[in-house]
């Protein structure tokens, strides 16, 4: 290895090639070999770019390749989601969208929501589309399967634009302060754009909003982008009365899915009434209708 750190676009090539079994790729391991990884001559093969080409990238002395050959060198390198991003960044490159937003949930995701218990979870799509959730979710907010698909979306029904207005809680929830979490998810939907561009979806929902609530267009205007982490709410339960909550959201790295959990402070009156909520759909023992957290559930 050369003297630089692996945060080097060059080192970091080299470490990528040096891990490579030749094996692995159906190249012969001869004797000749004096380390393991592949050679530069056979990255070089691989990702249709000259060996000198190859040497230049690490030693530091050609710091800017394009897209088509960032992309090549990722394909060679057998590089995950996560690296080829990373590699696209160090080379000064937005990374490619993968296509469309991901609306399944992945195994590992089904598995943690599942073991969460009497905690209050849902789960919804980089554009704010409500995909699942749990029994707790619906005993605290009420039903979403009583809302039509179309209109479980957060910046609908925070920004409504006409006709029938998006509905994902039965009774009023109060953010701590609107006017931040109204700009947390328009922040939060500019990023999506940028991760997400050639999304039909998300393009038609920004519009849409921009085009038919002025809120909205004024809060896009200002150009924040950011991700939503969470905030506090209170719910106006019509039958335990008020419930102020911990709103935290967790995005899930590969999928861009927002796991939204809702939670009250230990031993708190919050705590109690959420309790008294959940208890009944315990009992049952079953999930509430339309709910529940599927292997590979799709948004309607």
């Amino acid at each position: 290895m050369t003297g630089k750190t692996t945060t080097d676009l060059g080192a970091t090539i080299r470490a990528w090639r040096e891990r490579l079994s030749p094996s692995d790729l159906g190249l012969p391991v001869g004797r000749a070999r004096r380390a393991a990884g592949l050679r530069r001559e056979e990255l070089a093969e691989r990702a249709g770019v000259s060996v000198d080409y190859v040497v230049r990238l690490e030693q530091g002395r050609a710091t800017a390749p394009s897209g088509q050959v960032v992309a090549a060198l990722a394909r060679a390198l057998r590089l995950t989601r996560t690296e080829r991003e990373h590699l696209y960044r160090m080379a000064g490159l937005q990374p490619p969208d993968d296509g469309p937003i991901p609306d399944q949930l992945p195994p590992g995701v089904h598995r943690v929501l599942n073991r969460l218990g009497d905690v209050a979870a849902a789960v919804f799509t980089a554009h704010w589309q409500l995909l699942c959730w749990n029994p707790a979710w619906a005993a605290l907010l009420g039903d979403p399967s009583d809302t039509p698909p179309e209109l479980r979306n957060l910046a609908r029904e925070r920004f409504p634009v006409g006709g029938e207005a998006a509905r994902l809680s039965a009774w009023p929830v109060r953010a701590a302060n609107g006017d931040d979490s109204d700009l947390a998810i328009v922040a939060d939907l500019r990023r999506a754009t940028g991760r997400f561009p050639h999304d039909a979806r998300l393009a038609e929902l920004v519009r849409e909003l921009a085009e038919g609530n002025e809120r909205f267009a004024r809060l896009w205007a200002s150009g924040t982008v950011a991700a939503h982490r969470g905030d506090r709410k209170t719910v106006e339960h019509p039958e335990v009365g008020p419930v102020e909550v911990d709103c935290d959201v967790l995005t899930d790295g590969d999928s861009e899915l927002k796991i939204v959990i809702l939670t009250a402070a230990p031993g708190s009156t919050d705590e109690a009434g959420l309790r008294a909520l959940f208890q009944p759909w315990e009992q049952a023992g079953k999930p509430a209708r339309g709910s529940g957290f599927p292997a590979r559930a799709r948004v309607g």
